[in-house]
């Protein structure tokens, strides 16, 4: 008589959650961010011999250590939100949107272009108008181009969309190459920089305040728009099944193109708050890689866009930090990156926790939790 020789049980087992409560949710969050400072401050002392606790001063003294530090964070926090904001609703309907870079720099050539034509023949509230118009619809063309190529003969948007990034940084070197001023110098300079005409005003005595005031109201908007709205309601069942939104009498086509068009469209604006409300200028710089780090606001906030708040500040934060370590300990970008590096990886590994559990050998399924 053979036997079967059975196989050990191993000793972690991986299973998939039905789901996690917010409070435990956050707790793993917050865990996940205490062991990665702790990770951090091993490293630093290893490295650098320096005390942890004077370097994670100074990130946070590079954040806020002064008034117009602290704006500037808020000012670069707002701009990564309104990136993450656009970016909300197409992934939710999980249409890959990769081309935010794209999106946000055909809306800041165009800002900039208008600016420079009707600087001296338009006063400020009526360019400010012409200029968010424009560059939204700019911003739409860009993100309706992939999404009708998507709905109508089912490319793939990650590539498309990736491309349409180069097609736009090529449009904005050319234009950079046209308006440089002084000739010469690569550059665009700062646009109508004695008038200030097409610039932000000042809201409430701040340089940024109306950068804020703008992106908030997006954001609670998109917020409202995702959760409450008929088209909200579409984009979500669209993203969980293709085939129950067409069995339910929903255009999946209609869903794709009015999705992206919205979506460009908030990219494109945040083109328009880049040069007309922070840097008055254009270059292929303009986005600075925000595009893609919105990716990570948008999907670690699961597209909740106040949550986005949070986790736009984080990530602006680290970034400032990285910097001011940097230069107060004459750390070079390297050391600086792997600290913000260490965070983030908890932070997005605490994802997996949330989404799974490990169970140990002995243990059944319903018993780990």
């Amino acid at each position: 008589m053979s036997q079967v020789k059975q196989g050990k049980e191993p000793l972690l087992r991986i299973a998939k959650r039905d789901g996690i409560s917010r409070p435990k949710a956050y707790g793993i969050r917050v865990i996940a961010v205490l062991l990665s400072l702790i990770v951090s401050g091993i490293f630093i002392f290893a490295v650098t011999k320096l005390n942890p606790i004077q370097v994670y001063e100074a990130i946070f003294d590079g954040a806020f250590g002064t008034s117009r530090r602290s704006w500037v964070t808020i000012r670069d926090t707002m701009m990564l939100l309104c990136i993450g904001v656009g970016l909300a609703p197409a992934f939710k309907m999980k249409f890959w949107n990769i081309g935010a870079e794209g999106q946000v720099l055909i809306g800041g050539v165009i800002t900039a272009g208008i600016m420079r034509a009707y600087g001296t023949s338009l006063p400020t509230p009526v360019l400010l108008v012409i200029m968010a118009i424009m560059s939204i619809l700019a911003g739409c063309v860009w993100g309706v181009i992939p999404a009708t190529f998507k709905a109508v003969w089912n490319t793939n948007e990650t590539l498309f969309t990736l491309m349409m990034n180069y097609v736009a940084i090529q449009i904005t070197s050319y234009c950079v190459a046209l308006w440089e001023n002084p000739i010469g110098s690569n550059t665009v300079g700062v646009i109508n920089q004695q008038t200030k005409a097409g610039w932000f005003p000042e809201v409430f005595g701040q340089t940024y305040g109306l950068n804020v005031i703008l992106v908030l109201v997006l954001t609670v908007g998109m917020f409202l728009y995702l959760k409450y709205s008929k088209h909200g309601y579409e984009i979500t069942v669209v993203g969980d099944s293709v085939n129950t939104a067409r069995y339910a009498g929903i255009s999946v086509k209609k869903v794709t193109i009015r999705t992206m068009a919205i979506s460009g469209a908030i990219c494109g604006l945040a083109g328009f708050i880049a040069v007309a409300g922070a840097s008055h200028t254009i270059s292929t710089s303009t986005a600075g890689g925000r595009g893609f780090t919105a990716i990570i606001v948008a999907w670690l906030a699961q597209f909740n866009t106040f949550v986005m708040i949070l986790i736009s500040l984080l990530l602006v934060f680290l970034q400032k930090g990285a910097i001011q370590i940097a230069s107060q300990f004459n750390l070079n970008d390297y050391a600086s990156n792997i600290i913000t590096g260490i965070i983030l990886f908890f932070i997005l590994g605490s994802e997996f926790f949330i989404n799974y559990r490990v169970i140990l050998r002995g243990k059944k399924e319903g018993e780990a939790k």
